[in-house]
């Protein structure tokens, strides 16, 4: 049985036009620095799983495309990059401490915008619109899943 999540992202970081244009579509999902993120790839996330690939912090945050888990979980290499924003000097590669995972684009959709699903009584006890939430991943309902999708079809 598919899970579903929602995965955000900086547009000036990693966008769904470069998910777009990467080769094959697909992209590793590296830099998250939160323990409950982490676990959600490392221990739930499954290869076929939908994504809501969410664009954050930004001036206007929404679901901006539909994408699907496309590998396992393994080490998230910009740790162990001195130069990345993402260093951490307390992992090694004989215990890792951050992992990452591949996603691929399914497509890309119209901007559905933040207040768009918040104004959407379906939608009213998701993850991303509870307040002071924070986490980059976080699961989405089959109920959820739907209606973003029929949100977006309009």
């Amino acid at each position: 049985m598919p899970r579903y999540w929602l995965m955000k992202s900086e547009p000036s970081e990693v966008s769904i036009d470069d998910l777009e244009s990467a080769v094959g579509q697909v992209l590793p999902w590296t830099g998250v620095r939160n323990y409950q993120a982490r676990n959600f790839m490392r221990d739930e996330m499954r290869v076929g799983d939908g994504v809501l690939f969410y664009h954050s912090s930004c001036a206007e945050p929404g679901v901006a495309g539909l994408a699907r888990i496309a590998g396992k979980p393994c080490a998230d290499e910009t740790q162990f990059d001195p130069s990345s924003d993402y260093h951490d000097p307390k992992a090694t590669a004989d215990k890792p401490r951050w992992v990452q995972i591949d996603v691929a684009l399914t497509r890309k959709t119209r901007l559905l915008p933040l207040r768009e699903m918040r104004a959407a009584p379906e939608l009213a006890t998701m993850r991303v619109l509870a307040p002071g939430n924070r986490l980059s991943i976080t699961p989405v309902t089959p109920e959820e899943w739907r209606a973003v999708n029929r949100l977006l079809c309009r």
